[in-house]
């Protein structure tokens, strides 16, 4: 029985009525801490028994991509360790790997709240958390100190936003700021332009828009940090493809796909409590299971164009060790999960590794490696 999901969960969701929001910043508030006493030999007691719980250590399940070595293939992805201050904390939770952000260069509230519902008939959530963050150069400050502590290493993800206040056509030059103050300190950095809660931000999804923000950043890029591109699913396919044309000519390293949606197609929940009205009607972007299947499609697309030579990082909607295999076969190395963590509770990340295990011994693969892209073959 999973305790979390029928005794826990149900209280957290409805029975606290707390905020959404807020909730999950007592979490992040709690992981911080834990954090800052990572040197504490009970804390690290703790933190190695909560790894061994969490986790699952299996050599068919490790990746190695950009000369990084994932220990299994399900991460963290952006958004829920906004400023890095639990880095130390995600790899004992049973993540192969961990991307923190977004950050902006300059640190920034965020839209107004209310600003985070969840929608628990759909298995879904809509933000428009508008990337509220402390910027860059605390993000710097708080890596350092994290990593004079770590012990436990696995990759570290850094997921780069444009400042609210930077006018478009400077964009490249924000996002050159930030990665100028963080390249140290990341294994790979993100490229996040689809994020619908940032006006005009997905405008810069663009071809002739997005070329300048790459090239500043790959000139910047001295110390040969792989560099991905985190797309929108709301992408028309004309657009997608264009926007893997230039990945592969800038020579980025990778595409994550996908971002939250706009779409609000096929939904169950008819009213939010919070605000009163229908999700149709709130701004901000979609994410957990609605969005699966379209992150799925679009991962097998950009396999298809680009043949695997383009390695993939596919997140949206993944609940289950199905949902993952799915994205793998169709093309992705590596995945990532966020709404399906907090629907499923802190177990999944397990029960992922344990069933995709299953399904290498189902299809006699001896490595994940060789699982991607499997249903191109």
């Amino acid at each position: 029985m999973n305790l979390y999901k029928t005794l826990l969960r149900p209280m957290i969701f409805s029975g606290f009525r707390a905020d959404p929001e807020t909730v999950q910043r007592q979490l992040m508030g709690l992981c911080a801490q834990g954090d800052r006493a990572y040197a504490n030999p009970w804390v690290q007691w703790s933190l190695d028994r909560l790894g061994r719980q969490l986790g699952v250590q299996d050599p068919r399940l490790s990746q190695d991509l950009w000369h990084l070595s994932f220990p299994n293939p399900v991460g963290l992805a952006a958004g829920f360790d906004k400023d890095g201050v639990a880095s130390n904390i995600w790899p004992h939770l049973g993540f192969g790997f961990t991307e923190v952000g977004t950050v902006t260069h300059q640190a920034q509230p965020g839209n107004p709240r209310p600003r985070l519902f969840r929608l628990p008939e759909d298995l879904a959530a809509i933000n428009r958390m508008g990337f509220n963050n402390q910027g860059a150069a605390v993000m710097a400050q708080t890596l350092k100190e994290a990593r004079s502590r770590r012990r436990t290493r696995t990759p570290l993800g850094i997921n780069l936003g444009k400042s609210k206040v930077t006018p478009l056509d400077r964009a490249d030059q924000d996002y050159v700021q930030s990665f100028r103050l963080l390249q140290s300190l990341g294994d790979y950095f993100v490229i996040n332009v689809s994020s619908p809660n940032t006006p005009g931000l997905r405008s810069l999804q663009a071809v002739e828009q997005l070329a300048p923000i790459i090239g500043a950043i790959m000139t910047e890029n001295t110390s040969k940090k792989p560099i991905l591109l985190k797309i929108s699913p709301d992408l028309a396919l004309e657009d997608l493809r264009a926007v893997v044309d230039l990945a592969q000519a800038q020579a980025l390293a990778g595409i994550i796909a996908t971002n939250t949606t706009i779409q609000r197609s096929g939904l169950k929940t008819q009213r939010i409590p919070a605000t009163g009205q229908a999700p149709q009607e709130e701004a901000g972007g979609l994410s957990g299971m609605p969005v699966r299947d379209r992150a799925t499609a679009m991962i097998r697309l950009i396999w298809q164009q680009t043949q695997g030579t383009l390695p993939v990082i596919g997140v949206g909607g993944i609940f289950t060790a199905e949902d993952a295999w799915a994205k793998i076969t169709a093309g992705a190395s590596l995945v990532q999960v966020y709404t399906g963590w907090l629907y499923e509770g802190p177990t999944l990340v397990r029960q992922i590794l344990e069933g995709l295990i299953q399904k290498l011994d189902e299809y006699q693969i001896d490595s994940l490696q060789d699982a991607v892209g499997l249903d191109h073959q």
